[in-house]
C-alpha cells in the first residue's frame, strides 16, 4: 500500500530535524530576520510597513484624485500654487502606476525598490525643506508643514527598515531596463511624431516644422502634459494626446518591470546533482510516488545542509514552483525547506508547492504555510486487483471486446528496449501527441528513451496486425512501484486501447515486479464524488455544476472517471501557499508549468541571458 501518508519517524525528546528552527523562533515567508535585539528587529518591520502603506495611500490618493475630477484639479492648483502636496501624492493614473509599482516591489521587500525609494524620496525631501527656507509665502501655509512632515516621516522610515529589504533582482536588470528606456523612447517618439504630423489639423501655411512636432511628442511622452496645453502650428484631436499619454504610460511600466523583475531562474539541475537526487530516491524512493519527477530537468534543486533531502522546483512568472514531497529522509526534510523558502526570499519569488502528500503538507504548514486540497491521485494495488463481481461488469467486458479485437499488449524495462525499438516508440508518442506542447510538470518527467532511465516499464499496445496503437510510460516508484508518466493512443484505432493496456499491466504486474502503480491525478475529485451523492447541500451541488462545465474544455471530470472504474485508493493531495491573495499568481504560474497555458514569448531585448 502507499506510504504517502505514513506518520514521520519518530524523534528523541529535546532534538530537531535538520536544518529546524529552534522553537519560538520561526518566521513567516517574507520576512527576513534582521538579528540584533528583539526590538530592533520590531522597529525594523514596523519601519517597511509603515513605507509600504504610505505608498499604497499614495496610490489610492492619485487614483481618487484622477476619477474625482473636482479633487483632481484641487491637487494641480495646490501643487501650481503656494502650495505642495506630501511625497508621490497626486492626481492621474500614470502618477498611481508609478506608485503602485512602488508598492507592490516594497512589499516583496526588493533592495532595488528600496534604493529607488530612498534616493527619490531624500531629492524631494531637499526640495521642500529648501522651498520652506527660502519662500515665505510657503511657510505662512500649515498644509505645506503637514506635507514636509509626512514626506520627512516616509524618508525617515526607510534607513531604518533597510534590513527588511533583501530581495535581490537579476544582474542584468540595470541594463536592460536603460536599454527598454532608450529603445522604448526612440519608438515611441517616431510614432508620436508620426501620429501629430499624420493628424495635424492646422492650415498648412501654418504648420509647424519637424523639429517642433519632435519636441511636442518627446514632451508629452516624457512629462505627460495635459491635454489643454497647446503648441502653435499644432492642431490635432483630443485622442491623439491619450494616446501618447497612454503609450508614455505603458513605456514607464515596462521599464519598472525590467527594473525589478526578480531573477527568473537559478541554475537547472547538473549530472552532480541528479546522482544525488537518484540516491535519496534509491533509499527513500518508496514515500512518494512523484518523486521520480524530481529528476526533470528543467528543474532547480536545493538540498538541507547535511544532503540528507532536497526541494526540486522551477521558478515561473516570479512563482518558485516545487511538486511532490521533498526527497530523501523525512528528518532532514526541514532543512531543505529552510532552504527552499530562505531563497524564494532572498529574490522575491512567492513559494507555493503543488502535489504534495499529506506528510509532507504537514511539514510545510510548520514552516508557515497554508494548505488546501487540490485533489486525488489514483493508487491501484496490483495484489487486491479483481475484474470479477459485478461492480466491475462495465471494465470486464470493455477489455473483453478489445482482446476479442486482436489487441495485444507488450510490457517491458526501457533498458530491455532495443535503441531503434525505443526511436520508433518516440516518433510515435510524438505523433500522438494532442498538440504542440509537452504537457505535465508534478507528474510527467519530461522526456522518453533517455538510457538514464532505464528502469521506467513501457506498455506497448498493438492491433491485430501487429502495428502500435498505444504506448504508456511509467516511472519508478520507490524498488516496487510505478507511477504513470506518459499516456499516448492512435485516435484512428478503437476505443478503450489506454483501458486495455492499464488493465494488463495490472494483471502482469509480476513480470516487472511491482505491487502498486499510481495513475493519473483527480483534481476537485471529492466534490464530484460527494456532490453527487443524496442530501448534497445547494452550495456543493453549485460547484459540483461549474466543474462540469469546465469539464468540457479541461477534463476534469472525465479524468476523475476515467480512474474511478479501477476502483483504487485515492490519496490525497494538496497546494501549499504562503498567502491567500497570491492563489491566482500561482494557479497562472502552475497553469504555465503544466502546460495548459501557453503565453507568447517576449520579445529578444526583453528575454533573460542565462548565465
Amino acid at each position: 500500500m502507499s506510504q504517502k501518508t505514513s506518520l514521520l519517524p519518530h524523534r528523541s525528546p529535546g532534538t530537531a530535524p535538520d536544518g529546524a528552527r529552534p522553537a519560538g523562533r520561526n518566521e513567516p515567508p517574507g520576512v527576513v530576520p534582521c538579528g540584533g535585539r528583539r526590538g530592533s528587529g520590531r522597529l525594523s518591520r514596523g519601519a517597511a510597513r509603515l513605507t509600504v502603506w504610505y505608498l499604497r495611500v499614495a496610490v489610492c490618493v492619485d487614483l481618487l484624485g484622477a476619477v474625482w475630477v473636482s479633487f483632481g484639479q484641487d491637487l494641480k492648483r495646490h501643487n501650481d500654487g503656494d502650495f505642495f502636496t506630501p511625497h508621490l501624492v497626486a492626481a492621474g493614473f500614470t502618477g498611481a502606476l508609478f506608485t503602485a509599482v512602488l508598492a507592490v516591489t516594497m512589499r516583496r521587500r526588493k533592495r532595488a525598490a528600496w534604493l529607488l525609494n530612498l534616493v527619490f524620496g531624500l531629492l524631494v525631501l531637499a526640495l521642500y525643506s529648501c522651498v520652506m527656507a527660502l519662500l515665505p509665502e510657503f511657510r505662512a501655509h500649515p498644509f505645506n508643514w503637514f506635507s514636509l512632515a509626512v514626506t520627512a516621516l516616509f524618508v525617515a522610515a526607510l534607513p531604518v527598515a533597510r534590513r527588511e529589504f533583501t530581495a535581490k533582482g537579476d544582474r542584468s536588470n540595470p541594463k536592460l531596463a536603460a536599454g527598454v528606456a532608450l529603445g522604448g523612447l526612440l519608438v515611441a517618439t517616431a510614432l508620436a511624431t508620426l501620429l501629430v504630423t499624420v493628424t495635424n489639423e492646422s492650415p498648412v501655411e501654418e504648420r509647424s516644422d519637424l523639429g517642433v512636432r519632435l519636441s511636442y511628442a518627446l514632451a508629452r511622452l516624457v512629462f505627460i502634459a495635459g491635454t489643454d496645453d497647446r503648441v502653435d502650428g499644432i492642431a490635432i484631436p483630443g485622442w491623439v494626446d491619450v494616446f501618447i499619454n497612454v503609450t508614455a504610460a505603458l513605456l514607464l511600466l515596462l521599464v519598472l518591470w525590467a527594473a525589478f523583475r526578480s531573477r527568473r531562474a537559478t541554475d537547472p539541475v547538473s549530472p552532480a546533482d541528479e546522482e544525488r537526487l537518484r540516491a535519496l530516491l534509491e533509499r527513500h524512493g518508496e514515500r512518494d510516488s512523484l518523486g521520480y519527477f524530481a529528476l526533470r530537468r528543467d528543474k532547480s534543486v536545493i538540498f538541507s545542509p547535511s544532503g540528507k533531502a532536497a526541494v526540486t522546483y522551477r521558478v515561473v512568472g516570479g512563482v518558485s514552483l516545487a511538486s511532490g514531497d521533498p526527497i530523501g529522509d523525512p528528518e532532514a526534510w526541514p532543512g531543505a525547506i529552510d532552504a527552499w523558502l530562505a531563497e524564494a526570499r532572498s529574490h522575491a519569488w512567492v513559494p507555493a508547492v503543488i502535489g504534495a502528500g499529506e506528510t509532507a503538507g504537514t511539514v510545510y504548514t510548520r514552516h508557515g504555510l497554508s494548505a488546501l486540497e487540490l485533489g486525488d491521485e489514483a493508487i491501484v494495488d496490483t495484489g487486491e486487483f479483481t475484474l470479477e463481481g459485478r461492480a466491475m461488469r462495465n471494465v470486464r467486458q470493455a477489455y473483453n471486446r478489445v482482446r476479442r479485437a486482436g489487441y495485444t499488449v507488450r510490457v517491458r524495462r526501457h533498458a530491455d528496449i532495443p535503441a531503434e525499438e525505443m526511436t520508433a516508440l518516440m516518433r510515435h508518442a510524438d505523433a500522438w501527441r494532442d498538440g504542440e506542447t509537452e504537457r505535465g510538470f508534478s507528474m510527467a518527467l519530461g522526456r522518453l528513451g533517455d538510457p538514464a532511465d532505464g528502469q521506467c516499464v513501457m506498455v506497448e499496445c498493438h492491433d491485430a496486425e501487429g502495428r502500435p496503437r498505444a504506448l504508456l510510460s511509467f516511472v519508478p516508484w520507490g524498488r516496487r512501484g510505478l507511477s504513470l508518466d506518459l499516456m499516448r493512443r492512435d485516435r484512428e484505432a478503437d476505443n478503450g486501447l489506454i483501458e486495455f493496456a492499464v488493465l494488463e499491466l495490472i494483471q502482469r504486474s509480476g513480470e516487472v515486479g511491482v505491487g502498486q502503480i499510481s495513475l493519473n491525478f483527480a483534481m476537485f475529485r471529492s466534490v464530484f464524488e460527494r456532490g453527487a451523492q443524496l442530501g448534497a447541500g445547494p452550495v456543493l451541488r453549485l460547484w459540483r455544476s461549474l466543474l462540469s462545465f469546465f469539464s468540457r474544455w479541461w477534463q476534469i471530470e472525465s479524468l476523475y472517471r476515467a480512474n474511478a472504474k479501477y476502483r483504487p485508493v485515492w490519496e490525497p493531495r494538496f497546494i501549499l501557499f504562503a498567502k491567500s491573495s497570491e492563489l491566482p499568481r500561482i494557479g497562472l504560474a502552475s497553469a504555465r508549468a503544466e502546460g495548459f497555458l501557453d503565453l507568447p514569448s517576449p520579445p529578444r531585448l526583453l528575454r533573460r541571458t542565462r548565465g
